[in-house]
């Protein structure tokens, strides 16, 4: 309950600060928006982006003499945002040209370190939500002399005034039909439109209020920003260090792509491709962690039985409702009782052979290929 009240406060009641039947209700009208259909029809963004980080990097590049540092995670951190901008909410933060940042990816990008810096804090506030009006708590809270809580403030705000401003424009362009839609970016097929035409047919129970779609413009962002951007610097990080990795990957795309781009059908049908992207995920989830708390009292079996201080073999675990959990992904990721000894090792060849049994009759709660790296989606 905590960890959704942290969620509402920062992200407002999308769907990382719901619970339940009101979180069910969220996901009944957000689960076609990932339909496969969707998916492909993202594709030609995802390579006219890829086509402007292309040239930007290289406008960085070309004409000097001596080599060039660039800040990658930078460039992934933009990419990450205008990839998301344009295919889930058919908005543009970023032409990847001039070298200034969004206000909004920057805020993203702030948001987890300023909230790491307030922990005796964050645990506090969920539990003064109930106190007073809203209008009662933001003065308070404005008039609390704490440079990082005020900083978390701050960042947040801006999350709304652009989830706001984000959400106005989207609902104007829908206001005006179908042609006027298709002129916009996205041409009315990103994850925003589809889910709020979606909410304008459902039924009354079943349709979300304007605060909930609003929150799910910076909940989107956030989920998939901070996570996507990490993920493609660690993979480039990585393939700079494995020459013969990189060499191999770009052989399997030259020859799939015979020079131009490449559609959905054929992005997954590279095996190469597909195993370097899972074994950068096994290896260095984009999230390390994450927290739940039991809504019930549970049993929880153990993987292999431990020896109590008293001799005993313990086999399942008793956690009382309300206990705060910290599943962690990344040690269950490099395990080298499920993985092997060269669990610790970046191999994407282990995914072109059959998977130990360790890891393919694991009960893993993930939803690709054994891992926990994006377990943080099943919220």
């Amino acid at each position: 309950m905590r960890v959704c009240r942290n969620n509402h406060l920062q992200f407002g009641p999308g769907l990382l600060a719901t619970l339940g039947d009101h979180h069910r209700k969220q996901r009944k009208l957000l689960n076609p928006v990932f339909s496969i259909a969707h998916m492909r029809r993202m594709v030609p963004i995802f390579n006219d982006i890829g086509h402007k980080l292309q040239k930007g990097v290289e406008a960085r590049v070309v004409g000097h003499d001596e080599p060039v540092e660039l800040d990658m995670l930078g460039w992934m951190g933009r990419t990450a945002l205008e990839l998301i901008g344009q295919t889930g909410l058919g908005y543009s933060f970023d032409p990847l040209v001039a070298d200034s940042a969004d206000e909004f990816g920057t805020a993203i990008k702030e948001l987890i370190p300023a909230v790491v810096d307030i922990q005796l804090w964050r645990r506090l506030v969920p539990y003064l939500t109930d106190i007073g009006t809203p209008w009662l708590r933001r003065k308070a809270l404005e008039l609390i002399p704490h440079k990082g809580l005020q900083k978390v403030r701050h960042i947040v705000d801006i999350l709304h005034q652009h989830a706001v401003a984000i959400y106005e424009e989207k609902k104007r362009a829908l206001e005006e039909g179908d042609e006027a839609l298709s002129q916009k970016i996205g041409e009315g097929k990103d994850l925003m439109s589809i889910l709020m035409k979606a909410n304008m047919s459902a039924s009354a129970e079943d349709k979300l209020p304007e605060e909930e779609l609003i929150g799910q413009v910076s909940t989107f962002i956030f989920a998939a920003m901070d996570t996507t951007s990490n993920a493609l610097a660690t993979t480039l990080s990585l393939l700079a260090q494995h020459p013969d990795v990189q060499e191999k990957l770009r052989k399997e795309i030259l020859e799939a792509s015979n020079g131009g781009d490449l559609d959905y059908d054929q992005l997954v049908s590279l095996p190469y491709l597909d195993a370097v992207c899972r074994e950068t995920l096994r290896l260095h989830p984009p999230i390390s962690a994450v927290f739940r708390e039991t809504r019930q009292d549970v049993v929880m079996p153990l993987s292999e039985p431990i020896i109590g201080v008293d001799g005993s073999k313990i086999t399942e675990i008793f956690v009382p409702k309300d206990t705060s959990l910290v599943i962690g992904i990344i040690s269950w990721n490099r395990s080298k009782d499920v993985w092997g000894e060269d669990a610790l090792e970046w191999k994407p060849e282990r995914w072109l052979s059959p998977l130990p049994t360790s890891v393919t009759e694991a009960k893993v709660p993930g939803i690709y290929s054994h891992l926990c790296a994006l377990i943080h989606v099943l919220v």
